[in-house]
């Protein structure tokens, strides 16, 4: 069976190897494909394989040797399941494979907040310590975070590595989830309002539905105390970015720490850009080697099991 990657370069800029998946059959890898292109390249395509590019219904129905869809990634909105199950074609993830990259980088971002490590180390390769008249200095409070309340949204793997990290660092552990059958023995679990109006850190880790789009709206940053910081490694759609944005150059929250926009790359005039102590990472918080590695091996594994007649991670 033809195998086609449309967007493999992500995944792999050259620091991994196709050849697992080159050993199943004809491969075609594209770095990247537009969606002018899509078309003629999945045309001869029985496996396909995509991490961003969109397959909406009608690209679907119009191939008619598509077998299968493997996805590239954990989220699957970027293909119409319901229009590839209409056909019988099953479509399969890659779950799991950046938990402990995920929750790093979640720390990371908290970690900048509160110390300023970047902003600080730049001072110093400019040459202001060098000229200090004080042995040490900082421009920013710095923060410890033993003993603070961090608030967890979504209780799921990456929800409880997280989790887990705050407690390591001697932080209480709030969390609050839809439906959870047994929280770690170090974990409060709250309402939502509940844990916008206690905690000291908020760090989002829930899937994107119409349920928790614009979960983080202005009415629950109006919650959150003025010392608080926001995280957000999961969705960008989860924050509605004009409140969070007035939120920051108003003082109503102390800081945020974001890997991810409602449109990436975004647009010049998101107000995210310029909003005040707001840190932004170019989503790229599942992209360490490892977790690529794995994520590679992975969605290897479910086109092998498909061909074999034995389909796993299947999503739809």
């Amino acid at each position: 069976m033809n195998i086609v990657v449309l967007d493999g370069f992500t995944l792999n800029p050259g620091d991994l190897s196709w050849e697992e998946l080159k050993s199943l059959g004809p491969c075609a890898i594209y770095d990247r494909t537009p969606p002018t292109a899509l078309a003629e390249r999945a045309a001869a395509a029985d496996i396909l394989l995509t991490n961003k590019t969109v397959l909406a219904g009608a690209a679907i129905r119009n191939l008619p040797r598509l077998k299968y869809i493997g996805v590239l990634a954990t989220g699957t909105n970027v293909v119409d399941l319901a229009a590839a199950r209409a056909r019988g074609i099953p479509v399969t993830n890659v779950p799991a494979y950046g938990t402990k990259s995920v929750a790093q980088l979640t720390f990371a971002l908290l970690l900048e907040l509160a110390q300023h490590v970047g902003h600080h180390a730049q001072t110093v390769r400019a040459g202001r310590w060098t000229r200090s008249v004080e042995f040490c200095y900082w421009d920013f409070p710095l923060i410890e975070l033993d003993g603070l309340a961090l608030g967890v949204v979504g209780l799921g793997r990456i929800g409880r590595a997280v989790a887990e990290l705050g407690a390591a660092f001697g932080m209480k552990v709030l969390a609050a989830a839809p439906s959870v059958s047994a929280a770690p023995p170090f974990v409060r679990l709250v309402e939502l309002e509940t844990l916008f109006r206690e905690s000291d850190i908020v760090s989002l880790h829930c899937p994107l539905t119409p349920q928790t789009a614009s979960l983080v709206n202005a009415r629950r940053l109006s919650l959150m105390k003025p010392t608080a910081f926001l995280l957000n490694t999961s969705r960008g759609p989860l924050v509605d970015q004009a409140a969070l944005a007035d939120a920051l150059n108003s003082g109503r929250i102390a800081g945020a720490g974001l890997d991810v926009l409602a449109t990436e790359p975004p647009p010049a005039d998101n107000p995210l850009l310029s909003a005040r102590n707001c840190i932004i990472t170019p989503h790229l918080a599942w992209a360490t080697r490892a977790a690529r590695l794995r994520l590679m091996n992975i969605a290897v594994e479910n086109v092998r099991a498909f061909l074999q007649g034995q389909t796993q991670n299947v999503v739809n």
